[in-house]
């Protein structure tokens, strides 16, 4: 079975890298970053997107820690791999409903906001755990909901009224696993796990640089486009509304997110 993901290809990475990742993704590799196990001296991402927390794992690691960094969509990790430059990190695609690792290889497994897309999410949780070693440690985040993260929420409701007759319904697929309950059931095959709901400041340096990460930076741009709809009217309504209810330099608003940390 592959992961079935949308599309991030074309220009989408490097406006994702540029205005997207920086105020939802940043604040989130950061909090990771400082759950590296200590003894870890090989430590595998999955869904690393533009490297954002591989980054910041890099920032953390001992200086003896490989990094293998995975996504499914090559153009993702290319831009990632064009602004890293450490020998201690390797980067390889991967599906994550299965990788191309033998048992018991990692001493720590991370996963920020990919676990949402996957088809089979015990199917995606066992090949993790199968890739860990006795002991090892596994750390996954997913969003909480959608009423929790407000600016992501105001650009569904803002997507959804654009496109009523048929609606971008794979923009609600990050927000699919705000059950926390069900994210730690998930991790029934571990020796010990918990969850930890972290709330965090996502800030923009102004509301027309977020709208147009918002905008341009994940596939629902290829769906204005697919639609003949105007994108730079659109983009310019999401700031409007952004800077309306966030402030506009900086933009600044709430975030939320479920953090599974495991130990197999």
């Amino acid at each position: 079975m592959t992961t079935t993901a949308p599309q991030f290809a074309g220009s989408i990475p490097e406006t994702y890298e540029t205005y997207f990742a920086p105020v939802l993704f940043e604040p989130y590799s950061r909090e990771l970053a400082r759950r590296i196990p200590p003894e870890a001296t090989r430590i595998l991402e999955i869904a690393a997107g533009t490297g954002r927390l591989s980054r910041r794992l890099l920032d953390n690691m001992p200086a003896r820690t490989e990094l293998v960094v995975t996504d499914l969509h090559q153009p993702m990790l290319d831009v990632a791999s064009s602004r890293i430059h450490d020998s201690r990190a390797r980067f390889q695609q991967a599906d994550m409903l299965e990788l191309p690792f033998i048992d018991g290889t990692f001493d720590a497994v991370f996963c920020q906001f990919g676990l949402m897309f996957a088809p089979d999410k015990p199917l995606a949780m066992r090949e993790m755990h199968r890739v860990l070693r006795p002991g090892g440690t596994l750390v996954v985040a997913v969003w909480d909901t959608l009423a929790n993260n407000p600016a992501s929420e105001l650009l569904h409701r803002m997507a959804f009224a654009l496109m009523p007759d048929d609606p971008p319904v794979f923009m609600a697929r990050p927000f699919s696993m705000a059950d926390s309950q069900e994210l730690l059931a998930l991790a029934q095959d571990f020796a010990s796990a918990h969850v930890d709901t972290v709330m965090l400041p996502g800030v923009s340096e102004s509301a027309s640089h977020f709208a147009t990460g918002l905008v341009r930076g994940n596939p629902l741009y290829n769906q204005l486009v697919e639609r003949r709809i105007d994108a730079d009217a659109f983009q310019a309504q999401v700031a409007a509304a952004l800077a309306s209810e966030f402030g506009d330099s900086p933009c600044k608003s709430q975030l939320s997110a479920h953090i599974l940390t495991a130990v197999a």
